[in-house]
């Protein structure tokens, strides 16, 4: 049965890829039109993955292993952090929402390491680019990095055409127990580490942290909407 693995659709440029986007598979969108569909699309309403997801890739219960390059050149597997619970982001340096998120995710490798959590950036994306993003803006996080092999890893989560950023959060024993699609906030991060703090506290079951999840983020952006009118 497919695990209901909260996702929250925000700024992604939804079916757009990195293939369409860098490669021109489809010319007409260009980097601005990209940008601007991503940008539309940040106050779509949250749905559970079993609602987007293609019924015949249903998302993974356990973190695929895949090896790609780090900064350094060398091929390292995405379970190169055994017993931690991995926040795995997906992202690329033409990507709007990817950028903002970054500053928020160096701040959660800075004071969620001590509680056992690792961020790890998979970048979709030319290496150089990459590199030269990375250093510019102090990305002191590990990266990891690659174009058509960057998009055979992400493939493997059964999302489809989804856009970027993309954030997949693991317990300590690599099981997935949440996704989020589109850029992370603060307090929606905040949700999210939590309960996967208590899946590692035994407290919860991944299936029951979905739920719970959910429920927070729902009521998070309610009180948002709410404050907003």
């Amino acid at each position: 049965m497919k695990p209901l693995v909260y996702v929250a659709i925000a700024a992604v440029a939804v079916g757009a890829g990195f293939g369409i986007y860098r490669y021109g598979i489809a010319p007409r969108i260009t980097p601005q039109e990209a940008t601007l569909q991503a940008e539309q699309a940040a106050n779509a309403p949250a749905l559970a993955a079993s609602d987007t997801a293609s019924d015949s890739s249903p998302i993974p219960t356990t973190l695929p292993d895949f090896s790609l390059q780090d900064r350094n050149g060398q091929l390292r597997s995405i379970r190169s952090w055994p017993g931690k619970s991995m926040i795995v982001n997906f992202w690329a340096t033409w990507c709007a929402p990817c950028r903002r998120e970054i500053p928020l995710l160096k701040e959660i490798q800075r004071q969620r390491a001590a509680e056992g959590f690792q961020v790890v950036g998979v970048a979709v994306d030319f290496r150089d680019d990459v590199l030269k993003y990375a250093k510019q803006i102090g990305m002191d996080y590990p990266i990891l990095i690659g174009e058509d092999d960057g998009l055979a890893a992400v493939n493997k989560f059964g999302m489809g055409s989804m856009g970027f950023p993309f954030t997949v959060f693991t317990d300590t024993q690599a099981r997935i127990v949440l996704t989020h699609l589109g850029e992370l906030t603060k307090p929606q991060s905040e949700v999210l580490i939590a309960v996967v703090g208590r899946v590692n506290s035994g407290e919860l079951t991944p299936a029951a942290a979905q739920v719970v999840a959910t429920k927070q983020l729902q009521a998070l952006d309610s009180k948002a909407h709410a404050e907003d009118g």
